[in-house]
């Protein structure tokens, strides 16, 4: 493994938990970040606050108005509801967006001298989203090292975690607290209302989620008296 990584950090829970990862398993780390036109643009501002306490340098790429056809961009639509056009899919599921993100992660790493990229991918609580597969970041990878000419690694930590395992791994990692009071996940931008879980409301799947996962984690010991 290189020395050197590139991680995807939207300051949401699952890429705060990888960011440090990432620092465990890597001498240099940087951040990278994406404005998309999401509904909960609170979280850059969270990743921003996040990458200067691990002293992690953070970079914001603007590609507004790239991503569209999501409750997520189109902040007039129910983030709750079955996507419009695949009623097996949430309606938050940004089409194609972890496809452009990985691209220009991998293209943005390739100028930095840096091939291992790490993101905050799930399926085993990926909430629907088919590009949080590992088949398709596998495929994806492979399409990069083709295209570049370099062997590029995108790491995915999270995989095969639930998200109580998730928040375990927070705590083995002594960011427990880090991912609860400055980590932001909730899709319609709310930091008004902190629970113990971290801020947000649970009327939305991604604070419901993210609470379930912890209340599990808590039931079972996994963090701490």
């Amino acid at each position: 493994m290189s020395t050197s990584a590139l991680v995807l950090f939207s300051g949401g829970q699952d890429s705060t938990t990888c960011l440090y990862w990432a620092k465990k398993q890597f001498s240099q780390v940087a951040a990278l970040g994406f404005r998309y036109g999401q509904k909960h643009e609170v979280e850059l501002q969270q990743a921003q606050l996040i990458a200067s306490m691990a002293q992690v340098p953070f970079h914001i790429m603007d590609i507004s108005g790239m991503l569209q056809g999501s409750a997520l961009t189109e902040h007039d639509k129910d983030v709750s509801a079955a996507h419009e056009m695949n009623s097996h899919l949430p309606a938050s599921f940004v089409p194609g967006r972890n496809a452009v993100f990985l691209t220009l992660a991998a293209s943005y790493a390739y100028t930095k001298g840096i091939a291992d990229l790490v993101g905050g991918m799930c399926q085993t609580d990926y909430s629907g989203y088919p590009d949080c597969r590992r088949v398709f970041v596998d495929s994806l990878q492979t399409t990069m090292t083709l295209a570049l000419e370099k062997d590029i690694r995108i790491h995915t930590p999270l995989m095969y975690l639930t998200k109580a395992q998730t928040w375990k791994l927070a705590y083995d990692l002594g960011v427990l607290d880090i991912v609860r009071e400055y980590s932001h996940t909730d899709y319609n931008g709310d930091r008004s209302s902190y629970q113990e879980w971290g801020y947000g409301k649970l009327d939305n799947p991604a604070s419901i989620l993210r609470a379930k996962g912890y209340e599990e984690a808590k039931a079972k010991g996994w963090l701490g008296s």
